[in-house]
């Protein structure tokens, strides 16, 4: 997973003092190995301004290419500048490196010679930028919703500098799977404070036009939560820190809609899914597949489902695989007005099973696969809702919660469980504290009751409680011996 230290320091209050290296260091201590640490704007050196194109002339050349030499304002002086890309127009605010600027990968920029001109510069593409993966064509800042001074840094303006960590999550600890997840273990090792993003109103209060849920198979989920929101703009832009992030991530920005599902599943943990509700039959249930069904992926492959695939069905049929991808029938498109937005909890075994049988892998279904917090659905959605609102002019009709939870499991240990079992001495008040730091509430003081938080659905006995104090108190503290 990936950890842009910028958007972690927003949510836990990390020292200032401390580099990308220690606190990678930390993450390693609390068993999430570091991959790699990237350093993304590390070799890019301005100056990178922002220009506006006044005007060009497309000139074709004899090896066949169509060149445009233009001209273009960085904010009080015009340069000449060669540019092989089309995709821009006259007026356009642009990203502009000038002579002296050093592009990553040790490209440095100079007025050059080429195709009958002196290029004064360079009009920069996302990937030129290490901004996102697109190549397409240059970096047009009004389809960002940005509407800069001519003249600034658009290495700031970017957010072109920052510090990522390519953490390993292993299959057990999916709760950490999320910005979320990770600030809360260093907030809960350190002692940190942090500010929880899920903290935030979610209420459920159903309308007459909102759509209706069923779980169908109480095998398949435990729980469903949809809101159905109207009068969104399908023009709407996703605002750049949401798409700085995504591309921090390793996930490009595709529409505002798809753009806050996945963003709040980076942020909270929670895979979301967005329906076009005019494209909907009828209200949605959780099922199974059942015999020959096919259905038709958001990546446009037709798929053949086996009878025990959890799919999530309107009164058509299979319209998504469940916790895996969306069908192609109900995805949100550039006229969509009215967005039905979907926040399940499923069954980690069958995504599993769905996942690897049609070789679909997706960052959804890792998340299921290794457990999503059943609490989150309500709070996601409303998240993702908020988000929508706020840059999309969306508002809320109503929204439902099928809610078919078991109770929470309560684990008996002995206080010295952990001591004997690790072979290391920790005393009543560590292992009680630090049973608490990870989230259980604890009752008693010798023989405990303790009751795992949501969000780790991973602790279910007692030696899944010894390998947490194992873990808050650090490996290093377990001696190492020889067998007698």
């Amino acid at each position: 997973m990936r950890i842009p230290l910028s958007w972690l320091r927003e949510i836990v209050d990390i020292p200032a003092e401390l580099s990308v290296q220690d606190i990678s260091d930390a993450l390693t201590s609390l068993g999430f190995e570091q991959e790699e640490i990237i350093e993304y704007g590390a070799d890019l050196t301005g100056p990178v301004v922002v220009g506006q194109v006044l005007e060009f002339v497309e000139e074709p050349q004899a090896n066949g290419k169509t060149i445009r030499w233009c001209q273009v304002d960085v904010g009080g002086k015009v340069h000449g500048i060669v540019c092989g890309a089309r995709n821009f127009f006259v007026g356009d605010k642009v990203v502009v490196s000038l002579p002296g600027a050093v592009l990553p990968g040790g490209f440095a920029i100079a007025a050059r010679k080429t195709y009958g001109h002196t290029s004064d510069g360079m009009i920069c593409s996302a990937r030129e930028l290490q901004f996102s993966e697109d190549h397409d064509g240059i970096i047009r800042l009004s389809v960002l919703g940005l509407d800069p001074e001519l003249g600034i840094d658009a290495i700031e303006l970017l957010g072109l500098r920052d510090s990522v960590i390519d953490a390993n999550v292993l299959p057990d600890r999916g709760y950490a799977m999320s910005m979320r997840g990770i600030a809360r273990e260093l907030a809960a090792a350190k002692g940190w404070f942090w500010r929880d993003p899920a903290d935030i109103a979610h209420q459920v209060a159903t309308s007459g036009d909102t759509v209706k849920a069923e779980i169908a198979d109480s095998t398949a989920a435990s729980r469903i939560v949809l809101r159905t929101l109207k009068d969104f703009d399908p023009s709407a832009s996703s605002p750049i820190w949401m798409q700085r992030r995504l591309a921090l991530c390793g996930m490009r920005s595709i529409s505002l809609a798809v753009d806050v599902t996945n963003y709040v599943m980076l942020e909270l943990g929670q895979p979301l899914h967005a329906f076009d509700a005019d494209k909907l039959k009828g209200d949605i249930k959780v099922r199974r597949a059942g015999d020959k069904v096919k259905l038709k992926t958001l990546d446009n492959v037709d798929r053949q489902l086996d009878k025990d695939d959890v799919v999530i069905a309107d009164d058509s049929g299979a319209i998504a695989l469940a916790g895996t991808m969306g069908g192609a029938s109900t995805e949100i498109s550039d006229a969509t007005k009215r967005i039905v937005l979907e926040a399940a909890n499923f069954t980690s075994v069958d995504v599993a099973r769905t996942s690897r049988s049609h070789k679909l892998s997706s960052e959804a279904s890792r998340r299921f696969e290794r457990g999503v917090d059943p609490a989150l659905p309500a709070v996601a959605s409303a998240r993702a809702s908020q988000l929508l609102a706020e840059f999309g002019k969306a508002s809320e009709v109503g929204a439902v919660d099928v809610d078919q939870r078991k109770p929470a499991i309560t684990i008996a240990m002995d206080v010295q469980f952990p001591s004997k079992y690790v072979g290391c001495v920790y005393s009543e008040e560590e292992v009680i504290s630090a049973l608490k730091t990870v989230g259980c509430a604890v009752e008693g003081t010798t023989s405990l009751k303790v009751t795992p938080p949501s969000w780790r659905v991973d602790l279910a006995h007692a030696a899944d409680l010894v390998e947490e104090v194992a873990r808050i108190y650090g490996y290093e503290r377990i001696p190492s011996t020889l067998p007698s």
